[in-house]
């Protein structure tokens, strides 16, 4: 029995290694399945929800050709359908097997979109000659956009690819079974040969029989020189092959073991589950109600565009470059900066916006255009330089983030506390009437301060004490420049918005961040006739008078950044930051 029990331990220990091997072999399921289609339109762009995406669980790998330009970018689907417009465009779906991708076109008015590469819409995006391939896993709310140029039909082929759980949580332990049946058939199987050899018992000894009288050699006869006879076989020998053959069984499953992993085990043994993909947008990116316009990463690379276009721009002095990514005020001032540095290279150039760290980020909360976004950004290797405030806009889905106002924040500064970038907040309307003064009358009432000084009936709202611009281009420094002039000239001052935005975000003590735009003009006019007036610096250069018997008229565009505390406060109005310089020098009408 024992001889029959050892037998069939070897026969389900074969039986259960070998089906656990092939679980993982010959049995095992895809690693993945492919849905693909091929489309037959001339739109231009093609849109792949997000429910189609996640029709299968897992990452998703992308394939696309077709084309021999083909681009892909995916974004909030709110935001790619707003880029997308009333354009042609093809809707890919899956079909109730998921087994296949459909398309179905979707008539719009036009059939040609902008190139869809840079968008600040797009979290992400990819590029390729003929074909492309990535990975993604998109969450719900995001869809991806295809396209070539823009200008031609949309790559015609597409597939997805998603993985598929073909783990084997029992291989494991069918192998680790047959192993444990194999060692215990072994065991059996030595047990019973020690059993047969103790059940022969002992051998009788055969009695001596008496010896035979000796006979007598002949003359001559040698005795023959024989050899003693190896001995082949045996019962040791015998047991000794026997485990020589049995060894190999054992290190067969020992091997087989060795290759489990814990896709081979159930979860309860410790085996891993069907893992949980982490997706590759960022947090912020979909939210329920009122998202952020921008993600963290977003605000990253439209700032680093705009410092490079900036630095370009300025090193060229090309101001049609500048407005690819600046309007407002801030174009306003960059632009008379370079007419007046090609005719005079002394002239200092603006304030370099830095492509370092950007130390706060606050877009604005909103799924219409336009779209605000507050940034400040610190020179990673020069933190002596003084960080650059940016309130940059979106005017539409197709058009990029430009920077409207673009100020240096005074030393040592402190901007209050605001929501973080993945929370965002509502952009305030300029007549709140929360907060300590109205953000609309903050350049009149700023504006009076630096003609009238501590006399202005505003100068009690504003902390002047730290404000450098006040000291630069308040009323001392126009009552000195009024002195420096000959008797025969007068000079006169006055101030009113530009017509630069009002931007208003409010703070997390219930202030608020307030971007305004001030023009303060100077006008020069001769007192005695026959008299002329001279200008000089960058106001004869950018004028190009000479001498003129009307006078001058110059316009210097302020750009400001307030904290306004709420209604109520204690606190005072603080200049966070600012750039001035001439925008305007004319000849007097």
């Amino acid at each position: 029995m024992r001889f029959i029990f050892a037998i069939v331990s070897f026969v389900l220990a074969f039986v259960l290694i070998g089906y656990g091997i092939a679980q993982r072999t010959i049995f095992a399921a895809p690693d993945f399945v492919t849905a693909s289609a091929t489309m037959h339109s001339n739109a231009p762009v093609t849109i792949i929800n997000a429910s189609t995406m996640m029709a299968r669980a897992g990452h998703q790998t992308v394939t696309i050709s077709g084309a021999s330009t083909v681009f892909a970018a995916y974004g909030r689907t709110s935001d790619v359908r707003a880029w997308v417009g009333d354009a042609n465009y093809n809707q890919i779906g899956v079909n109730s097997a998921k087994t296949a991708l459909t398309s179905k076109e979707v008539t719009g008015k036009a059939n040609t979109v902008p190139d869809p590469k840079g968008s600040d819409l797009w979290l992400g995006e990819f590029s390729g000659k003929s074909g492309l391939s990535f990975t993604v896993n998109v969450p719900a709310g995001i869809s991806l956009v295809v396209a070539s140029t823009g200008a031609k039909p949309a790559p015609t082929d597409i597939s997805i690819r998603w993985p598929v759980d073909n783990r084997t949580p029992w291989s494991g332990p069918l192998i680790i079974g047959g192993v444990l049946l194999l060692l215990a058939g072994l065991g059996m199987y030595l047990w019973a040969l020690v059993h047969l050899r103790r059940a022969r018992g002992p051998r009788r000894k055969t009695p001596k029989t008496p010896k035979m009288p000796r006979v007598p050699m002949q003359r001559g006869y040698q005795r023959p020189n024989t050899k003693a006879v190896e001995v082949k076989s045996g019962r040791r020998r015998s047991t000794t092959r026997r485990m020589t053959a049995i060894v190999p069984l054992v290190l067969v499953g020992m091997v087989a073991l060795s290759g489990c992993s814990a896709a081979q085990w159930p979860t309860f043994l410790g085996g891993g589950g069907t893992p949980t993909p982490t997706s590759t947008i960022a947090p912020g990116a979909v939210t329920k109600l009122k998202p952020p316009v921008v993600t963290d990463s977003q605000v990253k690379a439209i700032v680093a565009n705009v410092s490079a276009v900036a630095a370009a721009a300025d090193k060229a002095k090309d101001a049609t470059l500048l407005a690819t990514r600046f309007e407002g005020p801030a174009l306003e001032l960059r632009s008379a900066n370079y007419a007046i540095g090609k005719a005079d290279s002394t002239y200092a150039t603006p304030a370099a916006i830095p492509a370092g760290t950007v130390e706060i980020a606050l877009p604005q909360q909103s799924v219409t255009w336009p779209r605000t976004v507050f940034a400040v950004v610190q020179n990673p290797k020069d933190k002596t330089i003084a960080p650059m405030a940016l309130m940059l806009i979106q005017a539409t889905p197709r058009s990029n983030y430009k920077v409207d106002y673009a100020m240096s924040l005074q030393p040592k500064v402190q901007v209050p506390k605001v929501a973080a970038v993945d929370v965002g907040a509502p952009r305030l309307f300029p007549t709140s009437k929360l907060l300590l003064l109205s953000p609309d009358q903050l350049a009149t009432a700023y504006g009076d301060i630096l003609n009238t000084g501590p006399a202005s009936q505003y100068n009690k709202y504003f902390d002047t004490a730290s404000d450098n611009l006040v000291k630069a281009v308040g009323l001392d420094s126009k009552n000195a420049r009024k002195k420096a002039l000959p008797a025969y000239a007068s000079m006169t001052f006055s101030n009113a918005a530009g017509s630069g935005q009002t931007i208003v975000f409010g703070t997390n003590d219930s202030g608020a961040i307030v971007a305004v735009d001030l023009n303060e003009t100077e006008t020069v006019t001769p007192t005695q006739a026959g008299a002329s007036i001279t200008p000089s610096g960058a106001t004869k250069t950018l004028s190009a008078i000479t001498a003129t018997a009307k006078g001058i008229v110059s316009v210097h565009g302020d750009q400001l950044l307030f904290y306004v505390p709420k209604l109520g406060s204690t606190q005072k109005v603080v200049l966070l930051g600012y750039a001035e310089g001439l925008i305007s020098a004319k000849e007097k009408q």
